[in-house]
């Protein structure tokens, strides 16, 4: 793989740092500004919601400026934004500064994921584009317990200091080693639009949706949940978010294996796994032994989710693929936002243990839609790969 390919890795890294460094904070910042789980939540889905109504709106503005510039100052503006989080006085002032980069970051994805696949043969642009994806899942590994940890050392303002700092390296290496990537022809917005005819396309982002939503009502208040069921300290749940994202690092290795061999049936056990998961979370999260494995296994398997939904959605709009990957991570941080909000109304009805309870349902009604298909819809196991590959 290209050096560059590592190093929008990086800057993957670098965002998803700020934007899920928060969960395991969140409490440090409830107990700090004296506001709710739930209030404090929305540092997370307040981020998601601006990234889900903006998104393909600024990837179709910006369509026409240098690749490597625009993911360059979209991660000075994170650098900017941490700066701000670090000394926000007020949670209003915090949500703005977590909302300021959230109308960019959809444009990084976009830009990353397809320039990695356009840089290498088509037989590897899945595995150029896992590599990017890699960024996300080695952010849940370093960047949230790293977040946590400073938090229990520190403070949770000297979280944003960290992730300021992750940000700023991965700037410094876009501009300075990362060679120039000009867009030689603009691309046509109608022609753009016209590729979103597809239904299936569609079906698959709602499909998405529901998939992250499961995916995040239970993990945005994982530390919480650690807190208070498993009753672990700080220290002790940095440790358990770093095995969590250890595993997925394995595991978001492993689903693009998969994925090379059969789409649908990756993502169908993909999301009867996590069910599985969140079943055993909830019998043995008082118990501190098993706990910890049953989070190994979850991680392994979470990550995963970001590539099968980057993969099926790709697959149905290989004419716009940056549009189509920025409706991705829309849909996606839609699911978050809808998830985060909807884990807040589990705490509050059923009390903390009782968060795998909205997760279930949700990752139960995804796995119903991979079986629908319209007439004339691609078979994604023949082609998902090959329209990553072509654009």
């Amino acid at each position: 793989m290209k050096k560059s390919i590592y190093i929008m890795a990086l800057g993957a890294f670098g965002i998803i740092t700020t934007e899920f460094g928060v969960i395991g904070i969140l409490p440090a910042i409830a107990r700090d500004m004296n506001i709710s789980i739930e209030t404090a939540g929305w540092l997370l889905s307040g981020f998601a919601l601006t990234i889900a109504l903006t998104g393909p709106f600024t990837v179709l503005a910006t369509a026409a400026v240098n690749r490597r510039t625009m993911m360059s100052l979209v991660l000075f503006i994170f650098v900017i934004s941490n700066i701000l989080s670090a000394i926000s006085h007020s949670f209003g002032m915090l949500m703005f500064a977590r909302i300021l980069p959230a109308i960019l970051h959809p444009v990084f994805w976009s830009v990353a994921t397809v320039a990695a696949a356009r840089q290498v043969e088509p037989k590897d642009a899945p595995k150029a584009v896992s590599v990017v994806l890699a960024g996300l899942s080695t952010a849940t590994v370093l960047g949230v317990p790293l977040t946590t940890y400073v938090a229990d050392l520190a403070g949770w303002r000297y979280s944003f200091v960290v992730s300021g700092v992750i940000n700023l390296i991965a700037c410094l290496a876009l501009l300075t080693l990362v060679p120039s990537m000009p867009v030689k022809e603009k691309p046509s917005v109608k022609a753009q639009l016209k590729a979103l005819n597809s239904k299936q396309l569609w079906l698959n982002l709602i499909a998405t949706m529901l998939m992250v939503a499961g995916m995040f009502s239970s993990y945005s208040y994982l530390a919480e949940f650690l807190e208070k069921i498993t009753h672990m300290n700080g220290a002790q749940i940095s440790l358990m978010l770093l095995i969590f994202g250890g595993a997925g690092i394995v595991g978001n290795w492993l689903t693009g294996i998969a994925l090379t061999k059969n789409v649908m049936l990756t993502a169908r056990a993909f999301l009867l796994s996590l069910i599985a998961v969140h079943i055993l979370a909830y019998i043995f999260g008082g118990w501190f032994g098993p706990m910890a494995g049953i989070l190994a296994l979850w991680g392994f398997i979470h990550t995963g989710g970001f590539l099968i939904g980057q993969v099926r959605t790709t697959t149905e709009a290989p004419e716009a693929p940056e549009l189509a990957s920025s409706l991705m991570v829309s849909f996606g941080n839609a699911g978050v936002t809808v998830g985060t909000m909807m884990g807040g109304v589990a705490i509050a009805a059923w009390g903390t243990h009782g968060l795998v309870w909205m997760s279930i349902p949700l990752l139960g009604f995804a796995f119903i839609l991979t079986y629908v298909r319209f007439a004339g819809a691609k078979s994604q196991n023949t082609v998902a790969l090959e329209a990553v590959a072509a654009h």
